[in-house]
């Protein structure tokens, strides 16, 4: 059974929307979140709303992490979302719904392993890195800049992993190498018995890959293929814009997918 993989919402429900509809629209049945579902985003509720929902679980990022407890080395921008965020949970009128919102950020797990496409091997889901779950970036240029960083991140999986976070899509393999899907044929990696691959999904409401449109993986037996999705960047953007409390650049980002 193929599962959908998404990440990095960042309360953009705009965007949210659109990629699990084309994930219904694939007739993809489970669907998975490794976290940030919040922070940066106009609509973290309605966000958070269809994760609960929709997703077998989700893991804890670093944003969900602040809201719920501190945003801890968050620039000024991400920390003031951060805040903003934190008064929309807390305005919420019915004390039920309230205390079921902040009672699934508080069980969000910080790694959860299951049993890699091979069956033989296990594959490991974090936010972040292996290394630190939730804090820590893989970023595309540690293939050559810090291999000894790669070495020491595939030591601590027995096959893969797949992460978020960078919000930048592509496989990183054992070699060490990392390819974006341009580089992949029709977009999708194969796996194999011999090689490590770390996955990482890219972002749904706040790519960085030059890409504005959402991006998440769809995860099969023998390989993982990413998708891109079309949605209504404008009234994302607009949304942000229209909040004094969270900086416009949030929103004008999202037009460069930056």
């Amino acid at each position: 059974m193929p599962t959908a993989i998404i990440s990095d919402i960042h309360g953009n429900a705009d965007a949210l929307r659109a990629v699990l509809a084309d994930i219904d629209a694939r007739g993809i049945e489970r669907t998975i979140c490794l976290g940030d579902i919040i922070g940066y985003g106009p609509e973290p509720l309605e966000c958070v709303d269809m994760v609960r929902e929709r997703c077998a679980w989700s893991l804890m990022g670093n944003h969900d992490f602040g809201v719920l407890y501190e945003p801890t080395n968050f620039n000024p921008g991400a920390q003031a979302a951060a805040y903003w965020t934190r008064e929309q949970f807390d305005a919420e009128q019915d004390d039920d719904l309230r205390a079921a919102r902040y009672d699934f950020l508080g069980r969000l797990r910080v790694r959860v392993v299951e049993a890699a496409p091979d069956s033989e091997r296990e594959l490991l889901y974090v936010h972040g890195s292996p290394r630190r779950p939730i804090n820590e970036y893989i970023f595309p240029d540690d293939v050559i800049g810090d291999p000894d960083k790669l070495s020491s991140i595939f030591r601590r999986i027995d096959g893969f992993g797949a992460v978020g976070h960078t919000h930048v899509p592509g496989v990183f393999t054992d070699e060490p190498d990392f390819y974006p899907p341009g580089e992949l044929s029709d977009a999708s990696f194969e796996f194999t018995a011999e090689e490590k691959a770390v996955i990482n999904v890219g972002s749904v409401g706040q790519p960085r890959d030059g890409d504005p449109r959402a991006s998440y993986a769809v995860l099969y037996p023998d390989r993982v293929e990413f998708q891109r999705v079309q949605y209504d960047v404008e009234s994302a953007a607009r949304k942000i814009i229209a909040i004094p409390e969270l900086s416009n650049w949030l929103g004008e980002r999202l037009y460069e997918g930056r």
